[in-house]
C-alpha cells in the first residue's frame, strides 16, 4: 500500500500558487491514474485506487502547509502505512523552475510542511519529489504564495508532468529507478 502526498494550501486563494506544487502534481496524477481525490478524510482530500496492481492512496492535506504532518500521521496510523511506502511532493525554492529532484531521505531544506511531516513521523527517511519554483527576488513568503510568471508557467507545467511520470515509474518499478531516470535530464542543468 503506497501513500502519495502532495503538499499545498487549501482554498481558491491559493490555487495555482508556487506553494501548491504538491497539490498540482496530485491533480495531474489523479487524471492519468483515474483516481478521484475527493473524499474528505483525515484532514485532507483522499483518493484510493490500484496502479500496476498496487493499492495507492493519493492525498492532499487541507491543514495548511505548516501543519501537513498532522494530516499525514492520521492516515499513516489508520492504515498502518510504513515509512518506505510514502512519497511526499512539494515546492522547493533551491531548485529552478522546471527542475524536479527525487530523494529517498534527508532534511526538509527549510520547507515547513515537509518539516512538520518529519517531526510527527519522527523520521527523515521519507521519499520525496521536490518541484523547483526558483529563488525569490524579494520576499520569500510573497514568492511562494504568488502565482508563477508567464515565463515560469511553462517550466512549472513541464515539472508537474515529469513528477507525474516519475510517480508512475515509482509504482511500476521502484524509487531508485525513478531517481535514475528523473534526477537527470531535467530542463535546467543539475544543481
Amino acid at each position: 500500500m503506497k501513500l502519495i502526498v502532495g503538499l499545498g494550501n487549501p482554498g481558491k486563494k491559493y490555487e495555482g500558487t508556487r506553494h501548491n506544487m504538491g497539490f498540482m502534481v496530485i491533480d495531474a496524477f489523479s487524471l492519468i491514474s483515474k483516481i478521484d481525490v475527493d473524499k474528505e478524510l483525515f484532514n485532507g482530500l483522499l483518493g484510493r485506487g490500484k496502479i500496476f496492481d498496487e493499492d495507492v492512496f493519493l492525498f492532499k492535506p487541507t491543514t495548511y502547509m505548516n501543519l501537513s504532518g498532522t494530516a499525514v500521521i492520521q492516515i499513516v496510523n489508520y492504515f498502518k502505512i510504513s515509512l518506505e511506502d510514502i512519497v511526499v511532493i512539494y515546492d522547493d525554492m533551491a531548485l529552478p523552475p522546471g527542475v524536479i529532484r527525487l530523494r529517498e531521505s534527508g532534511s526538509s531544506g527549510g520547507q515547513k510542511g515537509m518539516q512538520n511531516i518529519i517531526d510527527l513521523l519522527k523520521s527523515d527517511q521519507i521519499k520525496r519529489i521536490r518541484i523547483g519554483i526558483g529563488e525569490p527576488k524579494y520576499d520569500g513568503i510573497d514568492h511562494v504564495l504568488g502565482k508563477p510568471y508567464d515565463e515560469e508557467k511553462q517550466l512549472i507545467d513541464y515539472a508537474i508532468n515529469r513528477a507525474s511520470n516519475a510517480l508512475k515509474e515509482i509504482l511500476k518499478s521502484n524509487f531508485k529507478k525513478a531517481m535514475s531516470l528523473y534526477n537527470s535530464d531535467n530542463h535546467e542543468e543539475s544543481i
